[in-house]
């Protein structure tokens, strides 16, 4: 049962990553556009966000219970360390459900309304900065484990693991990483003008992708990261990155060409390659600390909790999946093609 509650693990991250980025990165694009265009983006962000938009976090409450019940040690580290920037990571989901909402049913129009878009725009961006800054203080070897708090500073305990430069650029990675999901997805969202200006987004946002994923591994090699340098010797995760290389190139002809399905599958075996990348390095050592690694796997729940947990994942992923696939469909968020009959062929 231990692999089945593995797999639900990272497979609610990867969802969470794929349709929680896409919903943060749905603020950002709207943030970064131009004025002419913000109110395009806020209606056709509303349209397509507006059903499925709180669906996005049963993800990321799915991974919090897996981890609290299952891996308690781990857990408590992150939640210990890190209350910080995953307190700020609550605060700004709160704000921008909330501008969300208030931004489209509020009975009154007017100045309010602008308060509320550039709140929904700015806790779009900060709030995947705040996650991707957590993650990589996870990996930053940056934190303190320690019993007693007064032979050690605040700062060094609270602050330094995650304010600083490596985790505030794998904070810009993820929030990139937002954007180009977004404007991607959108593509399948929209037709003629609109669709041709969220293929330029997503081209953008894959280039400053790119970018900043280069920025990020270059700097973590020169400051000699212990991630990093694993990182750059493990075979898997760099057949995995150099993968989702090679796949940049179909996948920017399918924007070119505003193919709307093979975007989004594209962007989806991105998404998995980076994080099977990410985690396969160090796993299950998935926190470095400055005076070591710690397994995932230490501490974790007995076998009778575990079996119990493995058989309510199975069961609730069987009720789940299927209703969260037909509200998307109903909405058309996930089509299936239908072939077109002969008669109409001829």
């Amino acid at each position: 049962m231990l692999y089945v509650v593995l797999f639900f693990t990272f497979f609610s991250l990867f969802l969470y990553v794929f349709l929680g980025g896409a919903d943060f990165g749905a603020g950002i694009v709207e943030l970064f556009s131009s004025r002419d265009n913000r109110k395009l983006n806020r209606d056709t962000i509303y349209k397509v966000m507006g059903p499925v938009w709180e669906a996005n976090h049963i993800w990321l409450i799915i991974l919090i219970v897996i981890l609290w019940i299952a891996f308690p040690a781990y857990f408590n580290i992150i939640i210990i360390y890190l209350h910080i920037p995953l307190t700020l990571v609550l605060l700004g989901i709160t704000m921008r459900g909330v501008a969300f909402i208030f931004r489209h049913y509020d009975a009154l129009v007017g100045e309010s309304q602008i308060w509320y878009n550039r709140m929904f725009r700015i806790s779009s961006l900060i709030t995947p900065v705040f996650l991707g800054m957590s993650f990589g203080a996870l990996l930053s070897g940056e934190i303190v484990l320690t019993e007693d708090y007064s032979e050690v500073s605040f700062a060094d305990i609270f602050l330094h693991p995650w304010l600083n430069v490596f985790s505030f650029l794998t904070g810009l990675f993820y929030a990139a990483l937002c954007g180009f999901l977004a404007s991607t997805l959108l593509i399948g969202e929209t037709e003629g003008e609109v669709r041709r200006l969220y293929s330029k987004k997503s081209a953008i946002y894959t280039i400053v992708l790119v970018i900043l994923g280069g920025v990020v591994l270059f700097y973590g090699f020169l400051t000699e990261m212990v991630f990093v340098k694993d990182f750059l010797a493990n075979f898997y995760s760099l057949s995995a990155v150099s993968l989702s290389a090679i796949l940049l190139i179909p996948l920017w002809k399918a924007i070119k060409e505003e193919h709307s399905l093979l975007t989004r599958f594209y962007a989806a075996v991105q998404i998995l390659l980076v994080l099977f990348a990410a985690v396969h390095t160090h796993f299950p050592n998935l926190i470095i600390t400055q005076t070591g690694e710690v397994s995932m796997l230490e501490g974790i729940a007995p076998d009778s909790v575990i079996e119990v947990l493995g058989i309510s994942l199975i069961v609730g992923g069987g009720i789940i999946l299927p209703g969260l696939f037909h509200l998307m469909k109903s909405f058309n968020m996930i089509r299936i093609p239908t072939p077109t009959p002969k008669n109409e062929q001829n």
